[in-house]
């Protein structure tokens, strides 16, 4: 269903994001990210307390491409 949109002003727009106005039949933004973190790094909360002893984190990667996005436009 069409719309009437008044003044839009668009600050700024990140490198992955997507930003429409208007009819749109699918959006599919793409992007990629490798994220090598220790254990306990991704915790959250009020009093949180967290024992590591000992923490290896593996980053050796042999394959060069993960995810590949050529072509999903």
């Amino acid at each position: 269903m069409p719309a009437i949109v008044g003044a839009v002003k668009v600050n700024s727009v990140g490198n992955s994001s997507v930003f429409n106005i208007g009819d749109v039949f699918q959006i599919s933004p793409t992007s990629t990210a490798k994220t090598f973190a220790g254990a306990g790094s991704f915790n959250t909360g009020d009093g949180l307390r967290v024992y590591n002893n000992q923490s290896v984190t593996n980053t050796y990667d042999t394959d060069k491409i993960d995810n590949v996005i050529v072509g999903n436009a």
